[in-house]
């Protein structure tokens, strides 16, 4: 295993019960952090909050939260410091594929968007910045898709939200490298996930893959782990020189550098 440097340090992970964000809990608690994960279903958080501990003998502590909400938002970071004294990595995570074309998307469906892929990680940010500044520097890791960057047609609204993702990635970037705090993105593309494998229907899930990998460059889609390590990665001192990047994870799909 590859050793990032990340023992003792305190990472939250939004969305971490499950997929991507599960994959990430797991490797950081791997590597030695304390871990704190959020999710809306409390007993399902917890029972993977449980697994993950025994998995990796590392702390991961459930925190039930809807990101989406400026309050969860709010006591998810107090309940951290509370924990753990602090905070040092925040991996804004949590997220749903929502893709319709314009006039099917109604302004619920944009706001609840806004609110969870946006408001959230603006919350997130603004409380553990001053947490970052008293560790001496951090990283935040937001997760975006390629669309964020080259939307195409029946992308609404994740496109646009993604895309406002991007610019608050930037943003920060600037604001915080002189309190050495770096802020990045991961680009994700075609990635095994429970989101995507509910498309699958009735088709076996490796065939359903396999034809979805020919649409991709390298010709498969990627693993959780891929996005995992590349999380480590940023966050790690052997990412120290990285800041204000969004790193396309795609296999090459994405239209723009």
């Amino acid at each position: 295993m590859i050793d990032y440097g990340l023992a003792g340090k305190t990472a939250i992970v939004t969305g971490g019960s499950d997929g991507l964000g599960r994959a990430t809990a797991k490797l950081l608690a791997a590597e030695g952090a304390n871990v704190v994960i959020c999710g809306r279903r409390a007993d399902h958080l917890n029972d993977a909050a449980n697994a993950l501990s025994a998995e990796t003998g590392g702390t991961v502590k459930a925190v039930q939260a809807d990101v989406s909400t400026a309050a969860a938002c709010s006591n998810l970071v107090a309940e951290t410091v509370s924990a753990f004294g602090g905070v040092d990595i925040l991996v804004n995570n949590a997220g749903t594929s929502a893709a319709a074309a314009l006039e099917d998307v109604s302004d619920e469906a944009w706001q609840f968007d806004f609110d969870l892929k946006v408001m959230a990680a603006v919350r997130l940010c603004r409380e553990v910045v001053p947490e970052l500044k008293k560790r001496g520097g951090g990283s935040i890791v937001n997760a975006s898709i390629g669309g964020g960057k080259a939307p195409g047609a029946r992308q609404l609204p994740t496109s646009l939200t993604r895309a406002a993702g991007l610019n608050l990635t930037k943003s920060l970037s600037h604001q915080y490298a002189a309190d050495n705090i770096r802020v990045n993105a991961i680009c994700i593309g075609r990635i095994k996930s429970a989101q995507l494998e509910r498309r699958a229907g009735d088709m076996p899930v490796d065939e359903f893959y396999a034809n979805m990998g020919k649409i991709v460059p390298l010709g498969r889609v990627g693993e959780a782990e891929d996005y995992a390590h590349l999380v480590a990665f940023l966050c790690s001192s052997v990412g120290s020189y990285i800041t204000g990047t969004a790193v396309n994870l795609d296999g090459g799909m994405c239209a723009t550098i």
